[in-house]
This record gives structure tokens, sequence and C-alpha cells, in this order.
């Protein structure tokens, strides 16, 4: 019954946006952050907690670490866009989606076929020198021994994604911003809504509709027109296809 209900609310809305978290991706095979099995409660043996490995001042200061630790947990090369990915594309390509707002960093958004993506915390697809921002791509750094160095000037390459210490790129959440202010639907799904400022976002939506897609319940529910606790993917394949 939700789904028919989401269903009719897509068909009839002028202007979507979806706004993602890590639930998006674990269905493509992508651990999240905070759930039983996720990055930050497991153990990889290391002195040191995800935070910290994933902080610009141990990016510094500990870089080879910092690789060996960002390579081996946060690039999925293998992992393929999932139904989820592919419904919001379809519905991009109808004219309704307008934009995808996603806190993940895989680009996998990108790999279903959606164009207008806000990547909140950037890419594992972008890269550049610290120095010469010459740009590389992921293979440059996944097949690197150690440190990965710009082949021109040898200075580090940095992966273009937002580390803990870091602040969001301004031009990225002010387009964000704008999508979801315009927008009469607001889909938000595979996240928990907790972390900022990123859920924050949300609080510019001045839509008709704000719907609620997530396993577990998230603090902006009572908000919500509407809540689906399931996967976020099956839910938005099912919703979609019929449109």
């Amino acid at each position: 019954m939700n789904i028919e209900l989401l269903t009719d609310i897509l068909k009839n809305a002028g202007s979507i946006v979806f706004f993602g978290g890590a639930g998006m991706s674990t269905e493509s095979g992508i651990p999240d952050f905070r759930s039983e099995n996720g990055l930050y409660m497991t153990s990889d043996g290391s002195q040191y907690s995800p935070e910290t490995m994933l902080s610009h001042s141990f990016f510094v200061s500990h870089t080879d670490e910092f690789f060996k630790y960002y390579k081996t947990k946060m690039i999925c090369r293998e992992a393929k866009p999932n139904a989820g990915h592919l419904a919001l594309a379809k519905l991009e390509e109808s004219g309704r989606l307008k934009a995808v707002v996603t806190q993940n960093i895989d680009g996998l958004h990108q790999l279903a076929g959606s164009k207008n993506v806000y990547e909140l915390h950037g890419s594992v697809h972008r890269n550049y020198c610290t120095e010469c921002r010459t740009f590389y791509d992921l293979d440059y750094i996944f097949n690197a021994k150690g440190t990965p160095r710009c082949m021109k000037c040898n200075s580090i390459v940095k992966p273009d994604v937002v580390l803990y210490e870091e602040a969001l790129d301004e031009d990225v959440v002010s387009g964000a911003i704008n999508a979801i202010r315009n927008a009469d639907v607001l889909i938000i799904g595979g996240t928990s809504l907790v972390v900022y400022p990123a859920a924050g976002l949300i609080d510019y939506f001045r839509g008709k509709k704000l719907i609620l897609v997530n396993k577990s319940p998230t603090p902006y529910d009572s908000r919500a027109d509407l809540v689906i606790n399931d996967s976020v993917g099956k839910v938005l394949e099912n919703a979609v296809k019929s449109i």
C-alpha cells in the first residue's frame, strides 16, 4: 500500500529531489559506517579508530597508513549500481527527478546514469595533486605502491573526498540547498539523518511531500508525510517501475 502511495506521489510530482546516505550503497555490497557490521563497528587491528584514520590530520601526519586504510576500506571497485540507483536514473530521464544529493563517495549514481548529482562528501573517482592539481583517476590511486605521487611534480595525490576536520565544498552545498528548496517532493533514503551538516540540509525543504525510506526509524520520521521502513533500493525499484 505504501509503495502504491509513493508511486502516486511520484507520478504527480513536478520536481523531485532524492537525498541519500550509506544505505543506498549497501545493496551494492559497500559497507556502511554505523550498523552492526559497519566500518566503525569492526576492527582491523589498528591502534587508531576509523574516524582518526579518515581525518585530515592523519592524512598529513601518517600518509602511508592513511592510504593503506583508504584503499582497503573505502574503495570498492567491484561495486555496481543497484536497482535503487537505476530507478533514480530512470526517474531523472522522465524529467521528474531534478537532482540527487548524496553523502556517498562511490560514484554509483553516475554509473547508473544520473546526471545531476551533488556529492556532499566528494568521490573516490576524483583525485588531485596537492600542488599542481593534476587529475588522477581511481585506478591510479588503487594501483599506486604506498602513497600515490604526481607524475608531473612528485607531490602527494589526494582523493577528492571530504575527510574529518575538512569542510564541505561550498558550491556543492549551495547547489544541493537550491535543489532541495525548489523541490515539491523530497525523498530521503538510506540515511539515519544523524550526520551533520549534511542532515541539516532537509531543513531547507519547503515542498509538499517529504518521504523517508530507511530500514530503521530516523529523528525526522514525525515530520514526514510518508515513512517506509524497508530497503531503499527495493522500494524505489517497485515505486518507479510503473511510472
